[in-house]
């Protein structure tokens, strides 16, 4: 019996994750962390039965442990319980399905923790690459992606050598509006940006996608994870999403994971690595797949990911300024107090007023990401 914890059960990647242990039958859930969703959450608890769950509001904790005083469930809050929920004794693996730089030092104690990372926070290398990838190797941890894109990296790596990538091929969908240029961008609603072609996700990745800073971040993680240089890293629009990743070798091959657009498959294969195991749904018919098509990402009008090509290549605390401006100007596209096309005017103008830290620390990070948010609350 495979055991997990899993920070943000109740989010896209957190209640798919319990969708595929509902159906494997032989994980046991050990611990859940959740932010404010304690309906959700107590659905969950009494249907998995972990030994503790974690609430980052404390007053949503104390609501949620007098709903489930029936049950043996110890109930903690704020950074201590997810810290707590990422360390528990039982789990082997933990799946870091939480949005934001909130899952750093969860990340960071369950490695210490010897607990293999299944990781859906990308922001966690993006921000703190420089510090997992090197701690996971001394306590012999394995970060497993989650992403689907890193995942078909990952699996195309399978076939080949790590130290034989000519470039890693990474693809995106384009988002909702690929194809457009700048000018046709101006009055893009909250409704327009959430409509993906091709994925059901989260309302904040679901923006990222359309912005294609998402792109930018995967670029940035993918360098740690695959231990290769931003510019070794091609972003590639695949709009059918059939085609999740690849990996060019030297010699000229290319290697690619195909499938139907499920973050099902990604999961189940971190959580069961090396184990390959049936998953039910949706399967690629080729009879009935017309065609798949390629284009190069429009780096002028989502200048987003240009963006985050230089924020990767520069280093050091850079990368945090783009994850942290990016995460507060969504959220104010999100609440309707920006226009869309301000996300990518903010990040610049905070990537460019940031004075450089070359090897930020952990403290470092977090202060760096505070500033960023203070800087954007003053001017907007």
């Amino acid at each position: 019996m495979k055991k997990i914890a899993i920070l943000g059960s109740t989010g896209s990647i957190g209640t798919q994750t319990l969708e595929v242990v509902r159906e494997n039958g032989d994980i046991e859930v050990t611990a859940l962390a959740a932010g404010s969703n304690i309906q959700l959450l107590e659905r969950q608890i009494r249907e998995f039965r972990p030994k503790l769950a974690a609430v980052w509001s404390e007053e949503k904790a104390n609501d949620l442990k007098e709903n489930i005083k029936d049950l043996d469930v110890r109930i903690v809050s704020g950074m201590e319980g997810l810290k707590e929920a990422a360390v528990e004794r039982e789990a082997e693996i933990l799946v870091t399905a939480i949005v934001g730089m909130i899952g750093i030092l969860p990340t960071i104690e369950a490695i210490k923790a010897k607990k293999d990372i299944a990781l859906a926070n990308k922001e966690t290398l993006v921000t703190a690459g420089h510090i997992i990838m090197p701690l996971a190797k001394e306590y012999g941890v394995s970060i497993l992606p989650v992403d689907s894109e890193h995942s078909a990296i990952f699996q195309s790596l399978q076939g080949g050598q790590q130290k034989s990538i000519h470039k890693i091929l990474l693809t995106a969908s384009g988002g909702p509006f690929r194809g457009r240029k700048r000018e046709e961008l101006e009055q893009i609603q909250v409704e327009d940006a959430l409509k993906h072609p091709n994925w059901e996700m989260g309302r904040k990745i679901t923006i990222d996608s359309s912005t294609m800073v998402n792109k930018g971040l995967e670029v940035i993680e993918a360098k740690w994870l695959f231990d290769v240089s931003v510019d070794q890293v091609e972003v590639v629009v695949q709009p059918q999403s059939i085609i999740h990743s690849m990996v060019e070798y030297e010699d000229g091959a290319i290697i690619a994971e195909l499938g139907t657009p499920d973050m099902k498959l990604p999961i189940q294969y971190a959580l069961y690595y090396p184990e390959r195991r049936f998953l039910s749904g949706e399967r690629l018919d080729f009879g009935k797949l017309t065609q798949l098509t390629f284009e190069r990402p429009d780096m002028e009008t989502f200048y987003g990911l240009k963006l985050a090509y230089e924020a990767g290549r520069t280093g050091g605390s850079l990368p945090t300024v783009l994850n942290a401006a990016n995460e507060l100007a969504v959220a104010l596209f999100l609440d309707r107090k920006i226009r869309y096309l301000q996300i990518p005017e903010i990040i610049q103008n905070c990537m460019e007023k940031h004075k450089l830290i070359l090897n930020p620390t952990v403290e470092q990070i977090l202060e760096t990401g505070r500033e960023t948010y203070e800087f954007i609350r003053s001017r907007w």
